[in-house]
């Protein structure tokens, strides 16, 4: 559907607006998806972010800066993101040996075993971006890219 429908908008000021308004529409329509998705599971997408990123890091631990740097929300709280994945069995946290002042994360069992089950349903999952071509995916991938890019 289109986003004049969506919201309920007939008309914007321009096409750079509307294409805001229109991404930051699609960007809360594809979390909400995601969410209802995780719900089951007990999880955020934040907390599914940390886990996939320290799968990647697997079998080595990772460092709470580095999640930092490497997560999607930058806005996360990933020392509490941590705390509650350790509650749920699902990261391990322990005193780094070379250096007291920092945590080693590493994920568990529980954990590699809760985001392949989830990764499996995730194929089932409408989120609207199986309806683009490869080609189309690229260049939203490419006009997305340019939406961040710093002015020189």
């Amino acid at each position: 559907m289109r986003i004049e429908e969506e919201i309920k908008q007939p008309v914007f000021k321009s096409e750079h607006q509307k294409a805001y308004i229109n991404l930051i529409y699609s960007a809360g329509w594809v979390q909400l998806r995601q969410a209802e998705l995780f719900k089951p599971y007990g999880i955020t997408l934040p907390q599914f972010n940390l886990l996939r990123i320290l799968r990647g890091q697997y079998p080595k631990p990772a460092t709470v800066n580095l999640l930092i740097e490497r997560m999607l929300d930058k806005t996360s709280n990933a020392s509490r993101i941590v705390d509650k994945l350790v509650a749920k069995k699902l990261v391990s946290r322990t005193q780094c040996e070379h250096d007291r002042r920092t945590v080693d994360v590493l994920i568990t069992e529980t954990g590699l075993e809760l985001l392949a089950r989830i990764e499996n349903e995730m194929e089932n999952i409408h989120t609207g971006i199986r309806n683009l071509t490869l080609a189309e995916a690229e260049t939203l991938n490419n006009l997305l890219d340019k939406i961040r890019e710093q002015p020189a």
